[in-house]
């Protein structure tokens, strides 16, 4: 995704230029990781009316999922986060392009 389209959802989802179905989505992830408890299926309703499957529904919600724990575990760990500029996710980009995950 283009640097400056993610800038602007992070500082306003409501009017960043992205499809309804990504909005959508988006806002139901942001609903499960701060209100997890109050999250529902009326929550996924607007998400289906859209168009978005059922398992591109599944899919995000895993990997939000997955995200929430690692940050909860980064923030409880103490995990260090190298700096944008410091040229270490170009490094780690290109060893995964080149030998993947396994």
């Amino acid at each position: 995704m283009d640097p400056e389209v993610t800038r602007r959802v992070l500082e306003d989802l409501e009017t960043a230029p992205i499809s309804e179905k990504l909005r959508a989505t988006l806002r139901l992830l942001r609903k499960m990781t701060l209100e997890p408890d109050a999250l529902g299926a009326g929550d996924v309703r607007p998400v289906l009316a859209l168009g978005v499957s059922r398992q591109a529904v599944a899919d995000a919600i895993q990997v939000a999922y997955l995200f929430n724990i690692y940050d909860r575990l980064a923030d409880t760990l103490g995990w260090d986060v190298p700096a944008q500029g410091s040229g270490f996710y170009e490094v780690s980009a290109r060893q995964l392009l080149r030998r993947g995950y396994g």
